[in-house]
């Protein structure tokens, strides 16, 4: 079961208390297939703990991975995922689609 967003932006919240650096990701737009809707989210703590999704796979691990550098400098970055509906299987993926993600400090 997705945790959901009210469970995501409270854990954000209380990891900021406790003094965790800590980084938001949020699907803003979607072409095609995704695996999970405009408005998902993502909460990343700076020991790479995690809650919420915003696709699965691949995608979720590297979106992790920036998350890190979001809140070691504090700039936001939009990243942008896509596979072409003929080379989805090829790299484990059931379906074509782009999806974007904004990754943001929470301060």
């Amino acid at each position: 079961m997705l945790s959901t967003d009210t469970d995501i932006l409270k854990t954000a919240e209380s990891w900021r208390r406790e003094g965790r650096g800590v980084a938001i990701a949020t699907v803003v737009e979607t072409w095609g297939s995704a695996p999970r809707p405009v408005g998902s989210h993502l909460v990343i703590d700076e020991d790479t703990n995690f809650l919420g999704s915003v696709s699965g796979g691949c995608v979720e691990g590297a979106v992790i991975t920036e998350a890190l550098d979001v809140i070691a400098d504090g700039k936001p970055r939009m990243l942008e995922f896509g596979v072409a509906d003929e080379t989805a299987w090829q790299v484990g993926l059931s379906c074509g689609g782009r999806i974007r993600v904004y990754v943001e400090r929470v301060d």
